[in-house]
């Protein structure tokens, strides 16, 4: 009998065709939630509310897979044939750089997973629940089957619910039904045969709140969710390429080609023509396919990649798109938020006007205690009724909670509403008491289309009253009346209200304005119709956001970098001027509302655009044409957004960037980056990570290209023109395995430089091979031929073994490289200063690591053997050096010439 029952307890439920009395029994919860001990009782059972995660390859199959590349194969056939010709130290060198190679990409690949998967778990969705009676927000893996969610506008639902409560609520749910109009729900059951999509009481895990309010009671959590159960797992890691990295892909897969071709016709040329023996003419084309091809250059750039997306991890910046990264290192304006971006997101009542007087507040944060002022002096509320009415109006009229936590208050909630809760509490008022006084019976939700919330609620005493709170000039227009001082009504003021609500809103601060209404105790069901027109003004209240310190010094660092800053706010447009003058935006007097863009054609808000950096009064749908109205000028954009409603603009914009903290699932789902702190100066850093990021990817081909060049080139002349080879194959080899391990690498961890945020932003569509760039592979790879020819010929001219000669070309050549590499660490800047001297600790670590292993081919036996090498004289040493600092001289002096010029 038990096992039975077991069996019917873990059947199906179909809790859409159960009642939401009959859902809350069979889950043993109730609607004032769960405690903290029955969750985590629960979760213990349950496990965690996610899905399993994606099936992944073997670590075997992961390190098999570095070995398919068109280069490596090329590498691999040559030791074939190498073994074949019984030359087997040249097939065992080549098998070790295949091998080393292989290493890396297999450590960096598993890195870059890690990374990823650690940037998915910051990403993962909160959840807002109610717990031992108090709403709380938690993490959406800790949501456990009979927690009670609450969801708004904007959210992603974290698990399946079954809806007990709904006011406006809309979900999209294309991602189950495929369905792009928005669900209506509702909180009757419906038929246990009902289609998924006409499930309407039931909010599945996955999809989005586009509109309204519920409550809902977690049902199925994890892989018993139907998304679970559809989708099975999680989408694999997101590969660790760019267009830039795509990009250096094709080339090297031409280049290979083109290689290959000219390394058939000198094979051809040598045997055929030059008569040539078949062996050494082979070997010395081994030798320049190893040379000329950036074999090791994929797994340097995808490093470079992965060490950028950490770094702008440490800065606050998720990058959920890689190709975010080269777009931001071209962005030339930002559209940014106001609120929580640029302030601090830490809303406080600062003033409070009724129809005699203006009262300022002081207090700190969201703290429920501060000094009522009146003209500097201190008063106590209860000595005006019209004080008492708005606390309380600011009090039901309010979604927030404010929670003590080690002495610090925060908000659960809309900031602006906690704030007002803050407020009551600085009027003297128990704003618990009075919440459980005035039970809410129905609720119109803030909706940025009306700009105002209302509430009704009534009391035991058979009192029921509709509070109102919202923009002044919306709450004025559904006025009838005042309140007077007595707690009567009189006429409507309109002038006094407007001139000042003006004036508060110059001082910097956001205004609201607070209305009531008395309807019959029997009236529960609150419509727009009743709240259109006939509420009396209570009064109004002005709030101040004080700017970031950081923000400010961030704008600062745009404008220097030649970004513009410009800030879209639905603020009154006095209110964002004041803020704008004071984080030192480059145009503050100018503001235009949305109102004024609404009256503007494409071609006139094309102009009005560029003189602007103030966007005040404005709604989502200005964002999409601001941003294309810019981008109709070539420019590269960012814009920050928060709402559901931010999502056609995050995608249009060139450089996405949602909320972390306060944005909505829906904006952070369309946005390429996302800001763990909502700060505006982690937009200018993860700028700043952009640039430097691009940097270092163009100093590894501008480093790699130059000398892979440099060594097919010497090698191609050698042959060309009959001579001895200078360096042999399995010294090129050498060079390769040790240099493009460690001096390639060594330029993904350079810092950024100290112009980095004084050049204005490059071209959006900069060509990977830039003249400059083929310019310097040009001259680079000439140098580099004549100091391994110069050297070559002058140990021959001395009558030194050829052995001798080769080890000094040999040496040469790594001493060159590494001199390219303190040239190419200041590409956009001088590289003749002590901290371009200094380098880094890796610069350093890699230099010395090949200064050894030089050595130790150089003077150890054993490996004079294996690399036909022989021990170089002191002063033939302090010459080679001497030519690697002709080197750095002849290239350092170019680029300062061409800076100048470029100046």
């Amino acid at each position: 009998m038990r096992k039975d029952r077991d069996k019917e307890k873990e059947a199906p439920t179909e809790w859409h065709h159960l009642s939401t009395e009959h859902a809350l029994k069979r889950q043993q919860a109730r609607m004032t939630g769960l405690s903290q001990h029955e969750a985590e009782q629960r979760h213990a059972k349950y496990g965690p509310n996610r899905l399993p995660e994606a099936a992944r390859r073997s670590a075997l199959m992961r390190f098999l897979q570095q070995f398919h590349n068109i280069l490596i194969y090329v590498l691999l056939g040559s030791a074939t044939i190498t073994a074949l010709l019984n030359h087997w130290m040249d097939t065992g060198v080549i098998l070790a750089v295949v091998f080393v190679n292989a290493v890396i990409g297999y450590l960096q690949e598993g890195k870059a997973e890690k990374a990823m998967d650690a940037i998915r778990h910051m990403l993962a969705p909160q959840a807002n629940v109610i717990r031992d009676g108090e709403r709380i927000c938690i993490k959406g893996e800790q949501l456990v089957p009979g927690d009670v969610v609450l969801l708004e506008a904007g959210d992603k639902v974290p698990a399946d619910l079954r809806l007990f409560t709904t006011h406006g609520l809309s979900v999209q749910e294309a991602i189950l039904t495929g369905e792009s109009v928005p669900v209506i729900k509702h909180i009757a059951a419906v038929a246990a045969d009902a289609p998924l999509g006409d499930r309407s009481c039931m909010a599945f895990s996955g999809t989005l709140v586009t509109a309204g309010q519920g409550q809902g009671l977690v049902v199925r959590t994890g892989a018993q969710t139907e998304i679970g159960r559809i989708s099975g797992l999680l989408s694999e890691v997101e590969t660790l390429t760019t267009p830039l990295v795509a990009q250096m892909g094709v080339f090297a897969k031409w280049l290979t080609i083109l290689i290959l071709l000219l390394a058939a016709l000198l094979l051809a040329f040598g045997y055929f023509v030059a008569h040539y023996p078949f062996t050494e003419m082979f070997l010395a084309v081994v030798g320049l396919s190893v040379a000329a091809i950036p074999e090791g250059l994929p797994a340097v750039l995808t490093i470079t990649l992965a060490i950028g997306v950490q770094a702008m991890a440490r800065r606050n910046a998720i990058v959920r798109r890689l190709p975010a990264i080269e777009t931001l290192g071209s962005v030339s304006v930002i559209c940014t938020d106001k609120t929580g971006t640029l302030t601090r997101n830490e809303m406080m009542v600062a003033s409070v006007l009724d129809h005699w007087h203006m009262f300022t507040i002081e207090g700190d944060g969201y703290k429920p205690e501060g000094t009522l002022l009146l003209e500097n002096s201190p008063v106590f509320p209860s000595e005006h009724h019209v004080l008492e009415e708005l606390a309380r109006a600011a009090t039901l009229c309010n979604d927030a909670r404010l929670r003590e936590q080690d002495g610090v208050w925060h908000v659960e909630g809309d900031p602006m509403e906690g704030a007002l809760l803050a407020l009551a509490g600085k009027m003297n008022m128990d704003v618990r008491k009075e919440q459980s006084v005035w039970t809410r019976t129905d609720s119109i939700p803030f909706d940025s289309k009306y700009r105002f919330m209302a509430t009704l609620n009534h009391d035991h005493d058979h009192h029921a009253f509709i509070f109102v709170k919202g923009a002044p000039e919306r709450i004025l227009a559904m006025c009838d009346n005042q309140r007077s001082a007595d707690g009567h009504t009189e006429a409507l003021d309109y002038t006094y209200w407007n001139t000042k609500a003006e004036s508060v809103a110059a001082l910097g601060q956001r205004v609201l304005a607070f209305a009531v209404k008395s309807v019959s105790p029997e009236h529960t069901v609150l419509e727009h119709s009743d709240v259109e027109d006939s509420l009396t003004l209570i009064g109004m209240t002005g709030m101040i956001d004080p700017p970031r310190p950081e923000a400010i010094v961030a704008v600062a660092e745009c404008h220097q970098a030649g970004i513009r800053v410009k800030m879209i706010t639905g603020d009154h447009a006095k209110t964002a001027a004041a803020i704008g003058q004071r984080i030192g935006l480059q145009n503050p007097d100018k503001v235009l509302t949305g109102a004024d863009l609404d009256q503007m054609e494409d071609a006139t808000l094309s102009q009005s655009v560029l003189d602007c950096d103030i966007f005040a009064r404005t709604s989502p749908e200005h964002k999409l044409r601001l941003v294309m109205a810019l981008q109709s000028h070539g420019m590269t954009v960012a814009m920050t957004g928060d709402g559901v409603n931010d999502a056609p603009a995050l995608k249009r914009s060139d450089a996405g960037i949602a909320m972390g903290r306060k944005g909505s699932e829906a904006a952070k789902e369309a946005a390429e980056l996302v800001l763990a702190d909502d700060n505006f100066a982690s937009i200018a850093a993860a700028v700043r990570e952009g640039r430097t990021v691009y940097d270092n990817l163009k100093k590894v081909i501008s480093w790699t290209l130059p000398t892979n060049a440099g060594e097919a080139m010497t090698i191609i002349l050698a042959l060309l023109l009959g001579m001895t080879l200078p360096i042999t194959p399995v010294q090129i080899l050498w060079v390769n395995l040790i240099t493009a391990v460690t001096l390639g690498i060594a330029l993904a961890f350079e810092p950024t430089e100290p112009t980095t945020m004084r050049r204005p932003p490059r071209p959006r569509h900069e060509p990977l091979l830039s003249g400059h760039l083929v310019w310097h592979i040009v001259l680079v790879s000439t140098l580099f031929s004549c100091g391994v020819f110069g050297i070559y010929h002058y140990a021959v001219g001395q009558g030194y073994p050829i052995e001798l000669a080769r080890t000094m070309a040999l040496n040469t050549l790594v001493v060159m490289e590494i001199f390219q590499l303190f040239f190419i660490r200041n590409i956009h800047g001088t590289s003749l200063t002590w901290d371009a001297v200094k380098g880094t600790k890796v610069v350093w670590a890699v230099v010395l690591a090949v200064t050894v292993a030089q050595f130790a081919i150089t003077y150890l036996p054993p490996l004079q053997t294996v690399f036909a090498t022989a021990p170089i004289p002191f002063w033939d040493d302090v010459l080679i050096i001497g030519i690697g600092i002709a080197l750095f001289v002849i290239i350092e002096t170019e680029k300062q010439i061409r800076l100048a010029i470029m100046r």
